[in-house]
């Protein structure tokens, strides 16, 4: 069989039709290719023409870190210029998570062998680098020597991502002295950032205008805030304005150079009505005993001195407190945290019969002629109230319950007059009211009514003979707090004008030094008449510098004139044939009150004191002395 020859017509059309394919594929493609860059080309366009400024403003974000600049913390100062909080630089070694080209563990073991670092600076360095970004230089360690800082510059090389800062701290040079009023400042909590965002929300939408300082922005970058005392109650104050500065940095964070800055405002200073002087003197009159003392200018409100004792270091919380600190504050059975003249609440024992007699005076129940042969107890029912001089005090008026401090006379008014009558005499007082002083913490306490019982104890709302009469001698229900029974005797020393206690006198411009006073704030003019006020202030005078005095021991060779009444109060209740100082456990005697003011013609100090446990109210008055005395000294008496 012959194979047959290819047809060479076919063969000639086979290759006109390649041309023709491949222009036809190669027009396709170009056209695909020419639909792609227009689409491309129209993309860019639209991205450039639409959303170019977006795109811009982002990429300048990737570029361009916004740092706040933290401002300078105002200065606290007592009334004569003594610095009592301040801000202090220090060096402090500072690690970057995110630079570290080794383990943080042992970077911070190669570092130790260079400068101090503790187990408590670790633990704190752990503890602190969760509230930072990796980005953030995190202190290791604050308070480098000089020598130190030389140490680890020599060594810096081996280190990348750490590095030596300076940091500004909070610092109380006088330690301890008035630590509760001044408080410290804290890290910034997550409670502390919600009331930030409450008081932000809040801001510029009442009749206040809107204030920069309470901004939640105003807080970039900061960590620390006023956690108590002054330092918490005038934080918009003290807190200045956060500034800002625009910084170019590269794509692993570094800053390059600063494009903008907008420079931070300083806080205000503080100036207190505090005299530290005086503080501390009568801080020392405690002698390592538990209390409370509120010294205050009757005729402004003013608080001299305002001592709980013990007391604590505030440059612990500074930076963050360790935890064997904490534990040994927290768990300190002498409570050396607690603000005892404002939140610790007491009965008043003998230093309420005073305002006892001034009820009496003023709603009629009794007058100065009024008297009785005191028997030496009082009977309701079946109860009997005992006097402390078991066989009673004599014939007793008015004024001589007050001097000799007649129990009897005082159960037997109670009685009379009944606890409503009472509770509405004495709240214009500020007994169990809240005073208004300008820190935050203030316990209310207790100022007992048949409403008040019915309230508080629901199950049992019955009002009882035995309640009212035990009211009359500072006992009972009555609970209040020493800054309260300061109020009192200052408002009583004052004529019945209540002035606002305050804490916070002036507040200074830091760069003017321009201060602007803060004027005494009239609380209320009590109804009483002078005459009858008279009355009680004699008898009071009388109770310090008369020989049946309860405080004559203390008063009577005092170089200058004075009020007040002595108190004790119950802690724990026995038979008075029991008890017995020597053999009653400290934690169960009875606490030891005074109140007074001096001179008593002009008065200018006003004092509570209370000395827990101490006893009788003996003790608590030879500490208001020393007090009184220091003060009319210095303040020209």
């Amino acid at each position: 069989m012959h194979e047959r020859a290819p047809s060479p017509i076919h063969h000639h059309a086979d290759a006109q039709s390649r041309p023709a394919s491949f222009r036809t594929r190669l027009v396709l493609a170009g056209l695909f290719a020419l639909a792609g860059f227009a689409l491309l080309g129209w993309r860019m366009l639209h991205l450039q023409l639409v959303h170019g400024a977006r795109y811009a403003l982002q990429a300048d974000g990737n570029r361009i870190a916004v740092a706040p600049i933290e401002p300078a913390r105002g200065a606290i100062l007592d009334r004569n210029g003594v610095v009592l909080a301040h801000n202090q630089f220090t060096h402090t070694l500072e690690i970057t998570l995110s630079q570290l080209d080794d383990t943080v563990d042992h970077v911070i073991d190669e570092l130790a062998t260079l400068v101090s670092i503790n187990h408590a600076d670790r633990a704190r360095f752990h503890k602190l680098r969760n509230d930072y970004k990796r980005m953030d230089a995190v202190p290791i360690r604050s308070g480098l020597t000089d020598e130190e800082v030389a140490r680890f510059t020599a060594q810096r090389f081996r280190f990348p991502g750490v590095d030596v800062g300076v940091q500004t701290f909070r610092h109380y040079p006088l330690g301890s002295t008035a630590a509760h009023v001044v408080g410290y400042v804290g890290r910034i909590s997550d409670p502390d950032r919600t009331r930030i965002a409450a008081l932000s929300d809040k801001n510029g939408t009442t009749s206040d205008a809107y204030d920069p300082r309470r901004d939640a922005n105003n807080y970039s970058g900061a960590d620390s805030i006023g956690k108590i005392g002054v330092e918490q109650h005038y934080e918009t104050e003290l807190r200045g304005l956060t500034g800002f500065e625009q910084v170019e940095t590269t794509a692993g964070g570094r800053p390059v150079r600063t494009l903008s800055r907008t420079p931070s405002s300083p806080g205000n200073n503080l100036v207190l009505s505090i005299d530290a002087g005086l503080q501390r003197y009568a801080e020392q009159t405690f002698a390592g005993r538990r209390g409370a003392l509120v010294a205050i200018e009757p005729a402004t409100g003013e608080i001299l001195a305002f001592v709980s004792a013990p007391a604590f270091d505030p440059n612990a919380f500074v930076g963050g407190i360790d935890q064997s600190t904490w534990s040994a504050l927290s768990q300190s059975p002498d409570h050396p945290l607690l603000n005892r003249p404002l939140q610790g609440i007491y009965p008043p024992g003998s230093t309420y019969k005073p305002f006892m007699a001034l009820a009496a005076l003023t709603l009629g129940a009794r007058t100065p002629q009024w008297a009785f042969l005191d028997p030496g107890h009082y009977k309701v029912g079946n109860q009997v109230f005992r006097n402390d001089v078991p066989t009673g005090h004599g014939r007793v008026d008015l004024h001589r319950a007050i001097t000799v401090s007649n129990n009897t006379y005082f159960y037997m008014l109670a009685h009379e007059m009944g606890v409503d009558a009472i509770a509405q005499f004495m709240k214009p007082w500020s007994f169990g009211q809240l005073t208004g002083i300008d820190i935050a913490g203030e316990a209310r306490g207790v100022l007992p009514s048949t409403e008040w019982k019915r309230q508080a104890f629901p199950r049992q709302p019955q009002w009882y003979e035995g309640d009212t009469v035990s009211l009359g001698n500072g006992q009972g229900y009555n609970a209040f707090t020493i800054l309260q029974l300061a109020h009192a005797v200052a408002t009583l020393a004052n004529d019945g004008v209540a002035m606002t206690p305050r804490l916070v006198r002036a507040i200074e411009n830091p760069r003017s030094g321009e201060r602007t006073a803060r004027a005494p704030l009239e609380r209320a003019r009590i109804d009483v008449r002078q005459q009858d006020l008279d009355i009680v202030k004699r008898a009071m005078q009388d109770a310090n510098m008369h020989r049946s005095g309860t405080a004559y021991g203390t008063f009577k060779d005092a170089p200058f004139s004075s009020a007040g009444k002595t108190g004790t109060s119950q802690v724990f209740s026995l038979r008075g044939a029991q008890y017995r100082k020597d053999v009653v456990a400290e934690h169960l005697r009875d606490h030891a009150l005074y109140v007074g003011y001096a001179p008593a013609e002009q008065p200018r100090i006003a004092v509570a004191v209370i000395i827990e446990n101490g006893g009788w109210g003996r003790v608590a008055a030879p500490v208001a002395r020393e007090v009184m005395a220091r003060w009319l000294a210095q303040d020209g008496a």
